[in-house]
């Protein structure tokens, strides 16, 4: 069995949905779970329908409207007959998306936006499913929620693997096509909706390889495959045509953004080859990540964050900072949420960059100013460069002001600002 994982860029149209089906007749799998996200920008849209829920007034209508009016337009130019089930189908979704709301008195903005959200993927899943059968790609649909089963860790929620397993072997017909949701899963206690993390429907595709054993995952993109460097910010980049599981769990973990740093962790358990492939350029082979060793071609790869703050701490009384000291910098970090990207450390320093996903830098910096003394610096960015060459990085560090400097035998990291 196959796995193909489909973003929401590949189908933020109607062209793009006739184009999943040009792709379905290409490849020709016989066996086939496809995991689909939200259509284009509506995991955004359906944000704005969760703050506006939470304000306790119907100006939720409003984005919701939004929402409604960019769907009913897909069905449109999918769907000309409008005489199919596909209209009442969709209705029936929008109508418990509403009761929720009306019903709704969680002010828990977390359990909220799972709730709320969730229907992003069951729109567009029901949407190509449907267009899919109508058009002769016989298929069923499957609602992810019955199949990934989590803890009630709301908008990260954690997978429980056993009932999981169980549940996706129960719903998931391997002699034939199904369709169900990336991102989302259910809690196991009350069944409410729950989702995996942004960007997370490449984890639900590597979940679902991992209980049916499956031959491989073909994750769909709008670019040709993985390359050692964004193309927004870097020049001709270029393309890895191989990248071995640890290699890309470590670009991954500095912050590449192609693959989930999750994705890879159950595949290399099972060894399952991951795909990277183009859904605009069929033919291209894309990028393979599976079993191997570094990458291919043997190229530096560069990887930016920006929007991130350095820290600075010394002890109070110029005294040593020791595992006690440090230890307690750690729980402050965890405790305001802060993302750990670099470490660096002297007799009487230690010097973190972090990224501030939850605006909490302020609160932290109170709290630290109580033991330590604190220098900071915001807005810096992060790059990291893997296998590195001496003349890699010199061009970096000319253009811009180096905060710091670390480097190890594979690795050159650079906060500059």
């Amino acid at each position: 069995m196959k796995v193909y994982k489909f973003g929401g860029a590949s189908i933020k149209d109607a062209n793009g949905v006739r184009n999943l089906k040009r792709i379905l007749e290409k490849e020709s799998p016989k066996s086939l779970l496809i995991v689909i996200s939200a259509m284009g920008k509506m995991t955004n849209a359906f944000e704005e329908v969760v703050e506006a829920t939470l304000q306790s007034n119907k100006e939720w209508q409003k984005p919701l409207q939004v929402v409604k009016d960019f769907h009913n337009s897909m069905l449109k130019e999918l769907f000309p007959n409008s005489r199919s089930s596909v209209y009442t189908e969709v209705e029936v979704l929008f109508a418990e998306l509403e009761n929720f709301i009306v019903q709704n008195k969680s002010t828990h903005h977390a359990y909220v936006y799972d709730q709320i959200v969730c229907y992003g993927e069951l729109l567009s899943t029901t949407i190509v499913s449907m267009y899919l059968n109508e058009s002769g790609v016989i298929n069923t649909w499957v609602d992810a929620r019955k199949c990934i089963i989590t803890n009630a860790y709301y908008r990260n929620a954690e997978v429980d693997w056993k009932k999981s397993e169980v549940a996706i072997l129960k719903n998931i017909n391997k002699e034939s096509i199904s369709i169900t949701q990336g991102f989302i899963g259910s809690e196991n206690q009350n069944s409410f909706s729950t989702t995996l993390g942004r960007e997370g429907s490449d984890y639900s595709a590597a979940i679902f390889a991992y209980c049916l054993n499956a031959e491989t995952v073909s994750i769909w993109k709008d670019v040709l495959g993985v390359y050692n460097a964004d193309p927004r910010y870097f020049e001709e980049p270029t393309l890895l045509r191989n990248i071995s599981y640890k290699e890309a769990i470590e670009l991954a973990f500095y912050g590449a953004t192609v693959i989930h740093p999750k994705t890879l962790q159950p595949l290399q358990g099972k060894n399952i080859p991951l795909y990277v492939r183009s859904f605009i350029e069929l033919h291209a082979k894309g990028t393979c990540v599976g079993k191997g060793q570094g990458i291919e071609p043997k190229v530096p790869c560069f990887i930016l964050k920006d929007k991130q703050v350095l820290l600075s701490l010394s002890s109070l009384d110029f005294s040593f900072m020791m595992e006690d000291n440090i230890g307690e910098v750690f729980k402050l970090l965890y405790k305001y949420k802060m993302k750990v990207n670099l470490i660096q450390s002297s007799a009487i320093s230690f010097t973190v960059c972090v990224s501030d996903a939850y605006n909490n830098l302020n609160p932290l910096i109170e709290e630290l100013q109580k033991y330590f003394r604190v220098r900071y610096n915001t807005d810096v960015k992060l790059y990291t460069i893997r296998h590195f060459l001496p003349e890699t990085g010199r061009d970096l560090e000319h253009k811009n002001e180096v905060l710091l400097r670390q480097q190890s035998r594979e690795t050159l990291q650079l906060v500059v600002r």
